[in-house]
């Protein structure tokens, strides 16, 4: 009996801890830990700071001044846009107006704005971050305004064409810049000397003149040619209906040829000076010498001998 008793005590000792209340068992962690349990956390937990929105695309407002003046260019104006991805590979173009003023809308970036004005243009590097910017470039650029005449009269547009060069060393007509010029056609360029070379007709009526265009400025400019149109026959007798179907060569002296035309009456311009003339009819050939003097336009007339 005593052995039963030993052995119900001991079992009522080991489940004693099992039944310390809550608020003990708390008592019991202080002790050991020195201090009150830390109360648990309901605040959100710490996360990496939120990325910054993307900057949105934004307006890019552009026009284009003279230099020197400082006059707006309203008009004759080739715009473009390239991204810059500075990388070193060519930039791609992304946009483009003719407008005096455009309006790009362009995502953050880096880009080079152009703007051309004839053969005159400028450029700009531009970043654009998200916000509206404004940017005007200057164009270096004057303008040149050609014709021509023979004496006191002014050749008939359609008669005569200009050509511009950018001198090259010594060389006048170095690099040509545009041909087929007309009359009275304003030619917008940068600012510098061109050589000018004048043609009068579709012969050696021909004349060179080297000119200074200025920044804002329009240079006017009349080459003078020593010239004359004369009208070509061959006739039976002087003053005589002409043959048609006349082949004819005007010749230098030295017998370089000229001019080459057939009918009955062509028309051709020259410079002033000598010239041998042959006309070719039904296998026959005529020749004559003939002056031209500059400013007296006439008929030269071959007189079919025979024999």
């Amino acid at each position: 009996m005593c052995v039963r008793l030993a052995a119900t005590a001991l079992a009522m000792l080991v489940t004693l801890p099992l039944t310390v209340p809550a608020a003990a068992q708390q008592d019991l962690f202080q002790d050991r830990l020195g201090g009150p349990l830390p109360s648990p956390s309901i605040t959100t937990p710490n996360l990496p700071p939120a990325l910054p929105s993307a900057e949105p695309d934004a307006q890019l407002s552009l026009s284009a001044l003279l230099s020197g003046p400082g006059t707006p260019l309203r008009q004759g104006l080739a715009w473009r846009v390239y991204e810059d991805r500075g990388d070193g590979t060519k930039p791609s173009i992304i946009a483009r107006s003719g407008e005096a003023e455009p309006h790009f809308t362009l995502a953050p970036g880096t880009y080079v704005a152009t703007v051309t004005y004839g053969f005159a243009s400028a450029s700009k590097r531009i970043v654009m971050g998200g916000q509206p910017t404004t940017e005007t470039l200057r164009v270096a650029a004057g303008a040149l305004k050609l014709s021509g005449a023979v004496g006191d009269q002014k050749i008939p547009p359609a008669q005569v064409l200009f050509s511009v060069f950018v001198p090259v060393g010594t060389n006048s007509e170095g690099r040509l810049v545009r041909s087929g010029i007309k009359t009275g056609e304003l030619l917008r360029l940068p600012e510098g000397t061109y050589h000018v070379v004048s043609t009068y007709g579709e012969s050696n009526a021909i004349q060179r003149a080297d000119l200074r265009v200025e920044n804002g400025k329009v240079t006017e400019a009349t080459l003078n040619h020593r010239a004359a149109t004369v009208t070509l026959k061959l006739v039976a007798a002087a003053g005589a209906e002409a043959f048609a179907g006349t082949a004819f060569s005007v010749l230098t002296p030295g017998g370089d040829t000229i001019r080459e035309a057939i009918g009955a009456f062509p028309q051709v311009t020259l410079a002033e000076g000598d010239y041998v003339l042959i006309a070719r009819h039904d296998g026959q050939v005529y020749t004559r010498e003939f002056k031209v003097e500059s400013g007296l336009d006439r008929d030269i007339e071959v007189v079919a001998k025979s024999g």
